[in-house]
């Protein structure tokens, strides 16, 4: 088996309630995991948002080499 480094490029689309425009940017930016919401019950209460909904909008591998088997 070969092994291969892929560069990937993926988009969301994140619904969230937040204070304002700004903060729902720096959230979003700060909490988003891959498709997944990594933040807590007690950051949503301190930053006063909800991640309502994440949806990947693209995920194109864009470029791929063999690498050395193990690196």
């Amino acid at each position: 088996m070969k092994t291969y480094k892929v560069l990937l490029h993926r988009d969301y689309i994140v619904n969230i309630d937040a204070n304002n425009e700004e903060e729902a940017m720096s959230l979003a930016e700060f909490f988003i995991a891959g498709e997944k919401d990594a933040s807590t019950e007690k950051e949503r209460k301190l930053h006063s948002f909800r991640i309502n909904e994440i949806e990947m909008a693209t995920n194109d591998a864009f470029e791929v080499g063999e690498t050395k088997h193990g690196n």
